[in-house]
């Protein structure tokens, strides 16, 4: 994985998180928050993506898999003077 994917270090803070339910749809977390669940053929894709990997390769799955993944083109929300 190149390391400037994550130029930012954001996925150092680990924001990302998720879970399996019994009846295999996983729930995906940003910052404690669900903001996203994933069923079926998704669920099972992400599974089998994120079963075995170190927690820099998770996050940038989940982070993948929810959409909020920042390409470098957003604004921070600060004025600049």
């Amino acid at each position: 994985m190149s390391d400037n994917i994550d130029a930012h270090g954001k996925l150092e803070e680990e924001p990302f998180d998720y879970q399996i339910t019994k009846d295999k749809r996983v729930l995906l977390y940003y910052e404690g928050k669900l903001i996203k669940t994933l069923s079926g053929k998704n669920a099972s894709k992400f599974i089998s993506q994120i079963d075995g990997v170190n927690w820099k390769e998770e996050q940038l799955i989940l982070a993948k898999a929810t959409g909020n993944f920042k390409r470098g083109n957003e604004r921070d929300g600060k004025k600049k003077q």
